[in-house]
């Protein structure tokens, strides 16, 4: 990401990373020219079923989907930050009061052992010594229960055959999801697009798209699926439990054609039908539990308070980190594999899934940002998560082939992609930087060759 994309945003990419402070004309007629061949490609229609497609306002000049036309945040996902659907409100409710009393029972225990006497220490450690084998009986007696309450409680995960921990009921935890649809109608109520607005239209023939092609699949017939797109720019779109879907604006901005719109859609749906928000949930719970009895141990061991909050805050930045953002990824990544055999039935290009993230690590490389570790996050990189798609490729190839879907013509996006990236980095050698000129780099027209 060294000089040469410093040298193509001092050729005119600022101008193009500013859209949302342009008029659409000026957009139109600037990205055409310069970036619109850049991220383009002959993309095969959807059949007669979804036929190629422009996103537009009512009213307004069509506008090519082009993934320059918004600002891309750094941490990005296709999923919400929360979870598709809110934890039990048992568990909402017992958490805070569980810790507490772990928290009190530990400094009860230090308080205890510091007032006993040197003689009674001794006689209790000696006690201790002598009666060993039946503390260890004991513990592994409390490790069997936990075992076995794993173990009873998994359940096969629907499509993959992936064995899943269920720990709350799937009937409360619709009605639980049912609330955090009315949350998130009363937040977008003011942004919500009418049904005859284009972009709409566009969401919710590839929504239907999907779930009509996939119908075979029981998990898919039996929801609903409501359609919002809300005019926000966050390139965000999810899927609660119950079918609701959620597409905000600056995602439909962000995706190059109604193929990448296919996948992302596609991913989400998934999220749903896997019911991967009930699973986190039973995660997330089975391992707060499990992190009482080492919370308790903390707070008895610990000399003094400060120590103890400092344990307690370690503990959970290491289950964090080893457990719960590990999973997420997974999670994603079986999202992914779910969502790309939903758009291979849907008979949608699906080599363009892959370079939706490859034009985001490109933005992010351009813009400059910071790339964290990947365990940092709960999503996979967007470069990883644009290589396990590949991998992924060649057998939703042959999903879309058994479904009698029309064959695919012309070359591979991903070969397009690669080799208007490898032109244009050729193209911006030898130029010089931004300030090597007297002239405003702002006031410049771009200067990239066409391909």
């Amino acid at each position: 990401t060294g000089n040469s994309y410093r040298n193509l945003i001092g050729k005119g990419l600022r101008c193009l990373l500013d859209v949302p402070h342009r008029s659409g004309q000026e957009v139109y007629r600037n990205a055409h020219h310069s970036l619109g061949r850049f991220f383009s490609w002959s993309s095969q229609p959807l059949g007669e079923k979804i036929p190629s497609l422009l996103i537009s306002s009512v009213g307004q000049p069509p506008c090519h989907f082009s993934a320059w036309d918004i600002q891309i945040n750094r941490s990005f996902h296709t999923s919400p930050s929360l979870q598709a659907a809110p934890v039990p409100l048992f568990w909402i409710i017992a958490k805070p009061a569980q810790k507490l009393f772990a928290i009190i029972l530990g400094r009860s225990i230090r308080n205890w052992w510091k007032a006993l006497p040197p003689n009674k220490r001794e006689l209790f450690k000696e006690s201790a010594r002598k009666n060993k084998w039946k503390i260890l009986l004991g513990v592994s007696s409390l490790g069997v229960v936990f075992v076995m309450f794993y173990f009873t409680h998994l359940e096969e995960t629907p499509i993959t055959g992936r064995a899943r921990l269920l720990v709350f009921g799937k009937e409360h935890f619709r009605e639980l999801s049912q609330m955090e649809y009315d949350m998130w109608m009363e937040q977008f109520k003011s942004q919500m697009l009418p049904e005859t607005d284009a972009r709409y239209q566009v969401v919710e023939r590839v929504v239907g798209h999907l779930s009509e092609s996939n119908k075979d699949v029981p998990q898919v017939s039996a929801l609903k699926w409501v359609i919002h797109v809300v005019d926000e720019p966050g390139v965000n779109a999810f899927v609660l439990p119950n079918g609701q879907v959620f597409v905000f604006t600056g995602l439909l901005d962000a995706v190059s054609d109604i193929h990448q719109l296919s996948f992302i859609l596609g991913h989400e749906i998934a999220h749903a039908v896997l019911e991967h928000a009930v699973k986190k949930a039973s995660l997330v719970h089975f391992l707060d539990f499990l992190s009482l009895i080492f919370l308790t141990m903390i707070w008895a061991i610990c000399p003094r308070d400060s120590l103890a909050v400092v344990g307690q805050w370690i503990q959970s930045k290491l289950q964090e980190f080893m457990f719960d953002r590990p999973y997420s990824r997974t999670l994603e990544a079986e999202a992914d594999k779910v969502g790309l055999q939903f758009a291979a039935k849907a008979c949608v290009d699906v080599r363009a899934s892959s370079v939706f993230w490859q034009q985001m690590e490109l933005a992010e490389s351009i813009q400059g940002q910071p790339k964290l570790p990947e365990w940092l996050s709960t999503h996979p990189s967007h470069e990883n998560r644009a290589e396990h798609l590949d991998r992924l490729i060649p057998e939703a190839l042959k999903i879309r082939e058994s479904c009698n879907c029309p064959s695919l013509s012309g070359p591979d996006p991903r070969l397009i992609f690669k080799l208007n990236v490898q032109h244009l980095l050729e193209s911006s050698k030898g130029q010089g930087p931004p300030n090597s000129t007297k002239q405003d780099p702002s006031k410049r027209k771009p200067d990239f060759p066409h391909t």
